[in-house]
């Protein structure tokens, strides 16, 4: 009796895949794709869009499934996959334009109180977004990013920080209901 597709590794089932496995490889979209597709959102690109390089992505590693060792997680593999085609396509749309940034903007939260991440990234700049997305989201290195975004190492340091230093102080709870805030 085999087992069921649910109770395997990824490994197992990339190995699968790599073998021309078409469930095992659907078996491990299933289990990463709305991971891939949340984080190109993060990234800044629309739900169609996300959807549609997310497919791409799961094509690609579909197609390079064997070069999957099993060195991090199938998830982080398949992510900075996915990532690099967004940057390709900023790129090549010739998109990656830094946004006004909105300083004074309250933090985004729910009624209920809870932090709404992905409202908080649109705040940020394109290339901070796109650089802490990609640090934090995809876990590559900065010098990764440096090299899929064709930036310079200390540029990519400063957008990642300035982008954590930002998300940190649009998130960080309000320090009292009884104090005045500046509205300008």
């Amino acid at each position: 009796m085999t087992q069921p597709l649910v109770d395997r590794h990824d490994v197992e089932l990339a190995a699968l895949a790599a073998a021309g496995g078409r469930r095992e490889f659907g078996e491990l979209v299933r289990r990463h794709g709305s991971a891939v597709r949340g984080l190109l959102r993060r990234m800044g690109a629309q739900a169609s869009l996300a959807d549609d390089i997310a497919q791409d992505a799961f094509i690609q590693a579909f197609e390079r499934c064997a070069e999957f060792r099993g060195d991090g997680t199938f998830a982080a593999w398949v992510k900075r996959i996915a990532a690099r085609l967004y940057i390709k396509r900023v790129a090549k749309e010739a998109r990656y334009v830094a946004e006004v940034e909105n300083e004074d903007a309250a933090p985004a939260t729910d009624p209920a109180g809870l932090v709404d991440l992905d409202e908080a990234l649109k705040a940020l700049s394109e290339p901070e977004r796109l650089c802490v997305s990609l640090c934090h989201g995809a876990g590559m290195a900065h010098p990764e990013i440096a090299a899929a975004l064709n930036l310079p190492l200390g540029t990519v340091k400063s957008h990642v920080k300035r982008g954590l230093d930002k998300l940190r102080a649009r998130l960080q709870p309000q320090q009292s209901l009884g104090s005045t805030q500046h509205v300008g």
